[in-house]
């Protein structure tokens, strides 16, 4: 088994991203997430630029870390100084960190435009602050920025960078596609030519400006790099740098590397990708391969049909090897064998073969209404307990009425829902509540009414509302409306939707499914 180092750049290059912002908080949490997965090498931040990265090395010091070794971040010193003369490596040394990395520069048109110096001033430069860092600190990198345009532009004095570096020692080189610009056989050819050139240890850090990030830093290891550098779902500045979350499975599941010492590790790979978005207070992509909530999401009626007789006729991998899981979604693309998988999944029992059939030409008519299950699966699950004659009536709807006032005098709508409806008992029930919109005061009005007879229904919170305005039908403001709500309670949550010309009516839909949905789910109707 092959070995290769991780070297995560969430709390760093991550941050750099377009609507991503860590509070010292966050970074330390993460920092925790990323070394019980069992990450080499956690990049913590630049100490010099910022109090926040300062304090973090300060605090990570009392952190008891399993494997991860932190490391700082920062650059070669400044032209006109002496290595030992420069903050930023005075900063950096402060840090105390067993590890720091530094970018220089190793394409000569950045010398000469961007720092304004000769190229053998740079050489030294590159050097001194290896040699400075290397006197305090027991292992030192160096991203070798933008080196791949360097080297197409000057190989020779790119190659004279990397052993200046080496000279001052530097322990590993990374590679850097800082603009993101290079194809995978671009990186190929330069990595195996620069570890012929230099001899010395050979990292990989990949931008994804090309959409090539995951291939050239694969493409880098099998040219011999040993250090693979990224952030967690790919985040970064412009279009994020290399994702971990598939250069991980690529690296241990397709190319044989041993990663972190056994395959059980990454089977937390999932919760790792979704912990780091949820801190971040980012939606998860579900599209995502590998971690995604689509990865092994299968829609159509044939494919569904295969994976049941064997799942690698279209699984890549068994999906619990990353933590995730096979999921069937129901569209008006399914077939029998569909519904049948995912009610086998729901525990519900649909009946025989013209059962079947039904709820299948029913779901196709819904959906071609505009209705949606792939994000509503309690709706669907209610859906066949409805048509299998397994649904029980958590309530007997009477009617509802929405009063909204709005004055030149207020800068807010009053909003008002009075609801009619009646209790399995015969109670007959009648109530009003307010609520910031007409939507918010619907559902105050169906809990008041029913939290007295259905006391569990406190437990239910709504996560998500979306409404989508479809293009069928109507045109403007008259066209109708598809809504879908995520609602949970203290252990799941599940989704449900509507569909009607009113935005209201299609909201009361979705607002009653959520509430039926947690009753069935809990047993509480069987228990009245």
């Amino acid at each position: 088994m092959k070995t290769i180092e991780i070297y995560d750049t969430t709390l760093r290059d991550g941050t750099q991203a377009e609507d991503v912002s860590l509070t010292l908080e966050d970074k330390l949490m993460i920092t925790e997430k990323l070394d019980a997965f069992g990450i080499h090498f956690i990049e913590g931040g630049m100490p010099a630029s910022n109090p926040k990265d300062a304090e973090y090395f300060k605090q990570i010091k009392a952190m008891r870390l399993k494997t991860a070794v932190i490391a700082a971040f920062g650059s070669t010193h400044r032209p006109g100084l002496r290595a030992e003369e420069d903050k930023g490596l005075q900063a950096l040394v402060a840090a105390a960190t067993e590890c720091v990395t530094i970018f220089g520069k190793t394409w000569d048109f950045h010398v000469r435009e961007a720092l304004g110096i000769e190229n053998d001033e740079n050489l030294r430069i590159i050097c001194d602050s290896f040699k400075f860092l290397k006197s305090h600190v027991k292992k030192v990198f160096f991203d070798a920025e933008h080196f791949f345009q360097g080297y197409i532009n000057n190989p020779v004095y790119a190659v004279e960078c990397l052993r200046a570096a080496v000279d001052g020692g530097a322990d590993c080189l990374v590679l850097c596609d800082t603009n993101g610009g290079c194809l995978p056989e671009q990186v190929h050819r330069i990595t195996t030519e620069v570890k012929k050139a230099v001899g010395a240890p050979i990292g990989i850090h990949a931008h994804n400006d090309s959409d090539c990030a995951v291939a050239n830093s694969l493409e880098a290891v099998r040219a011999g790099a040993v250090q693979v550098q990224g952030t967690i779902n790919g985040l970064g500045e412009r279009c994020g740098n290399a994702n971990l979350c598939s250069i991980i499975p690529n690296l241990q599941l397709k190319l044989d590397y041993e990663l972190f010492g056994s395959s059980a590790a990454l089977t937390q790979l999932r919760d790792v990708s979704r912990y780091v978005t949820e801190i971040a207070n980012l939606p998860h992509l579900k599209r995502q391969p590998y971690v995604g909530d689509s990865a092994f999401a299968h829609k159509g009626g044939m494919h569904v049909s295969a994976i049941q007789k064997h799942s690698s006729t279209y699984e890549h991998i068994k999906p619990e090897l990353v933590g995730n899981s096979q999921r069937i979604l129901i569209s008006d693309l399914s077939g029998k064998s569909t519904l049948q998988k995912k009610a086998e999944e729901l525990g519900v029992h649909m009946g025989g073969e013209t059962k079947a059939k039904k709820i299948l030409d029913l779901l196709k008519r819904l959906e071609n209404q505009g209705y949606q299950f792939e994000g509503a699966e309690a709706s669907f699950e209610l859906m066949i307990k409805k048509e299998t004659g397994q649904y029980k009536e958590a309530f007997e709807f009477l009617g509802f009425q929405i009063m909204t006032q709005k004055t030149c005098h207020e800068s807010s709508s009053i909003n008002t829902a009075i609801i009619k409806m009646k209790l399995p008992d015969g109670e007959l029930v009648h109530t009003a509540a307010e609520g910031n919109g007409p939507v918010h005061a619907l559902d105050n009005a169906l809990r008041k009414a029913l939290e007295r007879y259905y006391p569990a229904l406190k437990d239910v919170s709504l996560h998500d509302y979306k409404v989508r305005v479809l293009s069928s039908g109507g045109a403007g403001t008259s066209s109708g409306v598809r809504v879908l709500i995520e609602s949970g309670d203290h252990n799941s949550r599940w989704g449900t939707v509507g569909v009607s010309p009113n935005v209201i009516e299609a909201s009361w839909h979705a607002l009653v499914d959520s509430i039926e949905y947690k009753l069935h789910k809990d047993k509480l109707i069987d228990d009245k």
